[in-house]
């Protein structure tokens, strides 16, 4: 039997969680907290299931918590998004955007991305018979180089997917970035897929650029986002996807068949808990104050760091202390110095090294202090 995905193996994120389980490593690869949810969300969800809300949501999802996520854009974006025709409640953010490329993309369709990339947009594209064209980020500021992106833009050009703030990089985009893109995409049939899961993790004054910012933008764009990573549930796979209606009639074509619906108490349950809007507006204050600490902890070490602009990644350039390849590196540092990370490489064009290693700071402040003492001691 031919393989539609030959090319995949394993992913990096198993590989080095499973040397962090075998190793009895610090893990700071993957990105999920190592601290409890907020209880409130708990009982909510739990107060869901006791009232009722056990069977089918409707196939765009809980009406509350459609109604939710359009409050949320007009209060901090000033942009709107019908809750019944232009926002549908997902299986967590790659669902949305495996979603969103299956409804769009064809055999043969070419798809811009940026790498480092997040490792389901390739997949995604090419089980679909497309073919993803590579920009290459540049460590270690990461920003687009926009002449680049234009030289690559074909008349086989459906989809540009964009991350910000991005992972694995840590960096955001600028307005001039949002601008161009705005710029290259006018008067084209080219679709942009916005993930924005870290939209609420932006540090040192910075602010998040959505596409829904900029209405020529807005008009041919997907956003995709994830309620595990903004409440600390990686686990519930809840999450959603907002655009216009012609756009989300396409999406929803897609949707029905292959997930419907998804598990209705935690959306009602999310839905009562967003009532109070500082349950997702001081997130930035929270993770600035982790990387902040992570930071300042490992000042001394040998690694050299850019402060991530967002997220709750940070990427650490390790070329003062060895120039072994970062993949065998971080392996060591599981093996031998017990603690994990994800080496850039991976997610790069040619798996390009530019000796670079993701930690991630979404943990316990007591685990960040282990995870720093031993990285000043490499």
């Amino acid at each position: 039997m031919k393989s539609k995905l030959p090319n995949i193996s394993t992913s990096i994120f198993t590989i080095m969680s499973n040397l962090a389980q075998e190793y009895d490593a610090i893990n700071l690869s993957q990105g999920f907290p190592n601290y409890p949810s907020s209880q409130k969300l708990i009982d909510l969800v739990t107060n869901a299931m006791n009232t009722g809300y056990n069977q089918y949501a409707p196939m765009s999802g809980n009406l509350d918590l459609r109604l939710a996520i359009s409050h949320k854009y007009q209060l901090l974006y000033k942009s709107n998004y019908h809750p019944e025709k232009e926002i549908t409640v997902t299986a967590g953010a790659t669902q949305a955007i495996f979603t969103v490329i299956s409804a769009f993309i064809r055999s043969n369709d070419e798809v811009i991305v940026f790498t480092p990339a997040y490792d389901c947009y390739q997949p995604a594209v090419e089980i679909n018979g497309g073919k993803t064209i590579a920009v290459q980020l540049s460590a270690p500021k990461y920003k687009v180089n926009w002449d680049e992106v234009a030289s690559k833009i074909s008349s086989k050009t459906k989809m540009i997917i964009i991350n910000t703030p991005h992972n694995p990089s840590g960096t955001i985009w600028s307005k001039n970035d949002m601008l161009q893109l705005q710029k290259l995409t006018n008067n084209t049939e080219i679709v942009v897929l916005s993930d924005e899961v870290y939209e609420h993790f932006v540090f040192d004054a910075g602010k998040h650029q959505s596409v829904c910012l900029y209405n020529d933008l807005k008009q041919r764009s997907f956003i995709t986002a994830s309620f595990g990573k903004t409440f600390h549930n990686t686990g519930w796979k809840i999450g959603y996807c907002c655009a216009p209606q012609n756009l989300m009639d396409e999406f929803r074509k897609v949707h029905q068949y292959n997930v419907f619906s998804v598990h209705h108490p935690s959306q009602k349950g999310i839905a009562d808990f967003m009532q109070d809007e500082e349950t997702y507006l001081g997130l930035n204050t929270f993770f600035q104050r982790k990387r902040d600490l992570f930071l300042n902890l490992i000042s001394e070490s040998r690694f050299k760091f850019q402060p991530a602009e967002g997220t709750y990644f940070q990427v650490l350039d390790f070329s003062a202390i060895t120039d072994e390849h970062d993949v065998e590196f971080a392996k060591r540092l599981t093996k031998d110095f017990k603690i994990a990370s994800i080496p850039l490489s991976v997610f790069n064009e040619n798996k390009r090294d530019d000796k670079a290693l993701r930690f991630c700071f979404a943990k316990t402040d007591d685990t960040l202090v282990k995870a720093a003492e031993i990285l000043c001691k490499i």
